[in-house]
């Protein structure tokens, strides 16, 4: 599930190491925030974000006050070093039915940040429900590298092609002929393609394919025919092959020598 929260009220309750990274994640939701923390301890990231977006960060420089700081707030966390107050703010939280995380105390977050991969509209986020966030980050940095570079244009080019469509055949009693006509250009497109795409290659695309009741390839509205890809070796393919390779040849030169 993905929470919108642009335009809506974030409560931070703290400013370190912690709370700097909250912060980071929900300015680029757009959420409002409303951050608490005495200036002394703030993390030097938590200061710049504060001064760099003053319309959308309301800082006092203070600790929690009380249930009154929970006016209007429609989510909190908190990053603090105070378990007590931690629980405190807790219990307010269930009692006004407001979503909380307490960092690191997985028992008290009714939900959890994970380690998040973007490319333009793609967002992939990997969670370990709060048991492993090392983990999460690991194994994001392996999805990452094994994502194709251009995967985020290619959905901003098929949103912008599932907008012209829906303005081409307007109305609910046809959206599931337009959702099987989507589904098969991005079966039968590859990532690279879907990037290519431009304005003259999606307007053959509608014309040539949705009103003809076909999908067409990418040559045929005037992309470019897709390269046979060239496979690379493993290293651990590499070393066995070039010694059985070394082996063979000097076999022949025994059996050549054998036979003079």
């Amino acid at each position: 599930m993905a929470w919108q929260l642009k335009e809506k009220r974030v409560l931070i309750v703290g400013g370190g190491d912690v709370a700097s990274g909250r912060l980071q994640s929900v300015l680029v939701a757009d959420a409002l925030v409303t951050l608490i923390s005495p200036r002394k301890g703030l993390h030097s990231l938590t200061k710049y974000l504060i001064d760099e977006f003053p319309d959308r960060i309301t800082y006092h420089d203070r600790t929690f006050s009380g249930p009154e700081d929970l006016d209007d707030v429609q989510m909190v966390l908190t990053a603090i070093d105070d378990p007590d107050l931690s629980h405190a703010i807790h219990a307010m939280c269930r009692e006004r039915k407001i979503p909380v995380n307490v960092a690191d105390v997985p028992p008290l977050c009714d939900f959890y940040f994970g380690s998040q991969i973007s490319q333009g509209p793609l967002q992939i986020m990997v969670s370990t429900n709060g048991h492993g966030p090392k983990m999460a980050n690991v194994i994001r940095r392996r999805i990452e590298e094994n994502l194709p570079n251009n995967a985020g244009e290619a959905i901003e080019k098929v949103g912008e092609l599932r907008r012209l469509l829906r303005e081409r055949a307007p109305g609910a009693e046809i959206g599931r002929k337009r959702m099987k006509w989507m589904v098969n250009i991005c079966t039968s497109w590859d990532i690279a393609e879907l990037a290519s795409l431009n304005d003259e290659m999606t307007r053959r695309l509608l014309d040539d394919g949705w009103d003809k009741g076909c999908v067409p390839t990418p040559e045929d509205v005037g992309g470019k025919r897709k390269q046979p890809e060239t496979r690379i070796l493993s290293s651990n393919l590499a070393l066995p092959i070039a010694f059985s390779f070394l082996i063979g040849c000097c076999f022949a030169r025994l059996v050549i020598k054998a036979h003079d």
